[in-house]
């Protein structure tokens, strides 16, 4: 205290000697006294310029120094997006606050009033750029964990920063207009529905971020489908109000958050986690070329090392079978045989056991579907261990390019629908 008091009066006696001064030089009394008040609040907009720099100097040397010697991130990041060289600029606005009732109390109550006001909202304004900053820097941090791929926390932290904004907004208009806080946010109730009108994606947005976070149904990285907004790719991000996709044409889809809670989509997730990726497609069998296998056919069949075992076990049990019941084999109807169709997905299950790009542990299955006019679809379903597209599908074409090229050893024809070559062909028989 005795300090203080010895400073202080110490600035009073400079006062007195510098109005004494202007005196001299020709001004009355009154002026030199207002000149010399102007001069003090001079004073103190270059002092918090200086102490601004000086702050600005200490944060950008001695706590980079710290930043760098610790082994942890946050702070990295912190110093990186300059939170606390934000912080810097309160110093001006501070000091202008406390110093107006000294500096510039001869202007009137109202000067004094004025210049709080102004540097009051400067502060604000620079709280909200702090806190805004701080909400990017708090993103970064949370990218560099692993809980970050599962739950985004974008879209709460815009909406952290609308609230800024408002309570800023707020703090800032009622200054101006000169109005104690509460009242100003008692007028603000008949404006409550014009608010919710324009805010209504933000809240929308808000509802569906917090569902999308909550049930965990889609993820930054996750490639989803939405055929009604044309999209079909990756999740590049999920904002309060929208999510961005970049589809496999690297074109950008944007679509509204809400949407993905309001609307169905797709997500391919639980496949690139699992072990293998589906294949699941079709050949359609013209029924006319299904038929009992001849002598013939049986040894030719045997020559296939996937299925000779098949064929001679399946062979020799139908023969057994109608010797026992003494069936008359002069008609085919009357015993057991084989098909070609039948030994042709015999052999499709040995080749789908053989092929080591599908995986061996997850369900693997031929089947023969419902015949119609196209004839019967025999049903390839199968897991792949490649789950990347290029290489998915490739596995997936090389397989059905020797499938159909092996039907016709098992005097089989695939159904196509007929086209002009094919009438000209008839044609030119005839």
């Amino acid at each position: 205290m005795n300090k203080l008091l010895i400073v202080t009066t110490m600035f009073e006696r400079f006062s007195n000697t510098a109005i004494d001064w202007l005196e001299r030089i020709g001004l009355d009394k009154t002026t030199a006294i207002y000149f010399w008040n102007l001069t003090d609040f001079l004073f103190v907009l270059i002092l918090s310029t200086i102490l601004y720099y000086i702050a600005k100097w200490i944060i950008g040397s001695v706590l980079k120094h710290i930043a760098e010697r610790t082994a942890t991130v946050w702070d990295d990041i912190l110093f990186e997006y300059k939170v606390f060289h934000r912080m810097a600029f309160l110093i001006p606005g501070l000091l202008i606050r406390v110093l107006a009732p000294e500096t510039l109390g001869e202007f009137g109550i109202k000067t004094v009033h004025v210049v709080q006001s102004l540097a009051s909202i400067y502060i604000i304004w620079i709280f909200m750029f702090v806190i805004l900053t701080f909400f990017k820097a708090l993103h970064a941090i949370y990218k560099t964990l692993e809980v970050s791929k599962y739950r985004p926390i974008k879209p709460y932290l815009q909406v952290a920063a609308i609230i800024v904004y408002i309570i800023g907004g707020l703090l800032i208009l009622a200054y101006v207009l000169d109005v104690k806080l509460v009242t100003f946010l008692a007028g603000m109730g008949a404006a409550s529905a014009i608010l919710l009108f324009v805010f209504k994606d933000a809240i929308l947005g808000l509802i569906g971020g917090i569902q999308l976070s909550a049930n965990d149904m889609v993820r930054p990285g996750d490639w989803i489908s939405m055929p009604k907004y044309g999209a079909d790719g990756s999740i590049l991000e999920i904002t309060l109000t929208t999510v961005k996709i970049k589809n496999a044409d690297m074109t950008i889809t944007t679509v509204p958050t809400y949407a993905l809670v309001s609307e169905s989509f797709q997500n391919f997730r639980s496949m690139t986690e699992s072990d293998g990726r589906q294949i699941k497609r079709s050949l359609l069998i013209n029924m006319y070329s299904v038929k009992f296998c001849t002598p013939e056919m049986i040894e030719r069949f045997n020559k296939i090392q996937l299925i000779s075992d098949y064929v001679a076990s399946k062979e020799a049990e139908f023969k057994t079978y109608n010797k026992q019941e003494d069936v008359n084999d002069e008609v085919a109807i009357n015993s057991r045989q084989q098909t070609n169709l039948g030994v042709f997905m015999e052999y499709l299950k040995a080749y789908l056991r053989s092929n080591t790009n599908l995986n061996q542990d997850m369900d693997m299955v031929v089947r023969q579907l419902q015949p119609k006019e196209t004839g019967i679809p025999i049903e390839v379903y199968a897991f792949s261990k490649i789950k990347t597209w290029a290489e998915y599908e490739s596995i997936q074409a090389d397989m059905f390019n020797h499938i159909l090229a092996v039907i016709p050893e098992f005097d089989l024809q695939v159904f196509q629908r007929p086209s002009g070559t094919d009438a000209r062909l008839l044609e030119n028989k005839n």
